[in-house]
C-alpha cells in the first residue's frame, strides 16, 4: 500500500472529485518530467526530466478508480547492431484499478490489505483519494520498449573481424582461410624459403671459380 504521497509529485493523481460514486469519471492532461531509470537500463530509455506526456481516464467504479491511460515521449538509446545512438517516438499504454485501502463503493468492509500481502503486491491502492502513477508508468514504458533496439531493420552491423561499419562499406569482408589448409600453406612457404636458399647457395661457388678462371 503506499505510504505519504505528495501531492506535489507531478506523478501523483488527486480523485477526490470522483467521490465514491459510481460512473463519474474525469479526463486528465498533464506534461511531466521523466523520472529518473524509465527504461531498460543500458539499452533504451527516456531520458531523465525530458518531457512526457500522460493522458488519462478516471472512471469511479465499486471498487475504487479505475485509470487508463497513454503516455508519450523521445526514448533514446544505442543500436545493438551497429552501436549508433538512435531514438524513438514512445506510446505506452496501461490500464489498472486503484483500490479504496477499507472498502468498496457501496460502504461495505473489505479485507485488510495486509491481510494477504501476496495478493496485496499485485494490487495499487489509493491513500487520501491520491495515488501514484510512476509504478504504473515504468512498467508500461518498460513493455513498450525494445529489447533488441535497432537503428534501421535492414542495419548491417559491424564487421566482426575489425569492426568497421558495414552501413558506411557494405562491400566490406576480409578473404577467409579456411584452417584446414592454414598448416599447408605454412609448409609450402617453409619449402620455398628452403628453395630460394639453396639456389642463391648454388649460385656463389660459381662466381668464385669464374673469377679464379
Amino acid at each position: 500500500m503506499n505510504r505519504h504521497l505528495d501531492h506535489r509529485n507531478p506523478l501523483v493523481f488527486d480523485v477526490h472529485e470522483l467521490g465514491r460514486r459510481p460512473g463519474a469519471m474525469q479526463k486528465v492532461s498533464r506534461t511531466v518530467p521523466a523520472p529518473a531509470d524509465l527504461g531498460l537500463a543500458g539499452v533504451i530509455g527516456v531520458p531523465e526530466g525530458s518531457s512526457v506526456q500522460m493522458g488519462l481516464r478516471l472512471e469511479s467504479v465499486m471498487e475504487g478508480v479505475l485509470v487508463t491511460g497513454i503516455s508519450r515521449a523521445s526514448a533514446v538509446g544505442e543500436c545493438v547492431r551497429c552501436l549508433e545512438p538512435l531514438e524513438r517516438e514512445l506510446n505506452a499504454r496501461f490500464q489498472e484499478l486503484f483500490s479504496y485501502p477499507d472498502a468498496d463503493g457501496r460502504g461495505r468492509p473489505v479485507a485488510e490489505p495486509g491481510d494477504d500481502a501476496e495478493e496485496d503486491e499485485d494490487r495499487y491502492f489509493l491513500e487520501d483519494d491520491l495515488f501514484d502513477l510512476e509504478p504504473l508508468l515504468r512498467d508500461a514504458v518498460v513493455l513498450a520498449l525494445p529489447s533488441q533496439p535497432v537503428c534501421r531493420e535492414d542495419c548491417l552491423g559491424l564487421c566482426p573481424q575489425c569492426g568497421v561499419s558495414l552501413n558506411e562499406d557494405p562491400d566490406h569482408h576480409h578473404d577467409a582461410v579456411d584452417i584446414r589448409w592454414a598448416a599447408l600453406q605454412g609448409l609450402v612457404a617453409t619449402d620455398q624459403a628452403d628453395e630460394k636458399d639453396n639456389v642463391n647457395g648454388a649460385a656463389e661457388p660459381g662466381v668464385d671459380e669464374k673469377q679464379e678462371k
